[in-house]
């Protein structure tokens, strides 16, 4: 809703509060800002990538309630009372989380922009399937673009991981 006053053009902000990476968070936003820019700009939570900012690259995937969307996508004002998980989340008590060093050591990426999606995307496919086949890794990343690697070295880090974790638990 907007509202004019001596010429001025005046935005009604909106409360939220959810929980994000664990922590309860309350934030005031607009009913037309997206998830995606109130985690950058507002709660300077910068590690989701503005990569295309229509749901095409999913480089600004996170993961709401349990599920991993494009957050570019979602009005913050949609995500009231939910779960949320970022990329800032997957590292555990100052370690890399396997996926992380395994796309580190396996040079599974370059410029950066798609990482965090791709990291945020695998982890959920890696809690759904802790042994997935190439099919599934491809398959379920296939909404993550990168224009710099290619892709044979992101799923040989998702299998890496995917081994890693397997080892860690037996």
């Amino acid at each position: 809703m907007t509202y004019a006053l001596a010429g001025e053009t005046m935005t009604k902000k909106i409360h939220v509060t959810t929980t994000i990476n664990g922590e309860p968070t309350e934030f005031l936003c607009e009913a037309r800002q997206s998830l995606l820019e109130v985690l950058r700009d507002t709660l300077n939570l910068t590690g989701a990538k503005e990569g295309c900012n229509n749901g095409n690259c999913g480089a600004c995937t996170v993961m709401l309630d349990g599920r991993p969307v494009d957050s570019c996508l979602v009005l913050a004002v949609e995500v009231e009372g939910a779960q949320i998980e970022t990329v800032e989340s997957i590292a555990c008590d100052s370690r890399l989380h396997p996926l992380q060093q395994c796309f580190l050591e396996g040079a599974a990426l370059q410029c950066g922009i798609c990482t965090p999606g791709f990291l945020v995307a695998a982890k959920a496919l890696l809690e759904k399937f802790p042994n997935p086949t190439e099919e599934q890794i491809r398959f379920n990343l296939a909404g993550n673009l990168c224009r710099c690697t290619g892709y044979d070295k992101i799923v040989r880090a998702v299998q890496d991981a995917a081994q890693m974790e397997l080892a860690a638990t037996e």
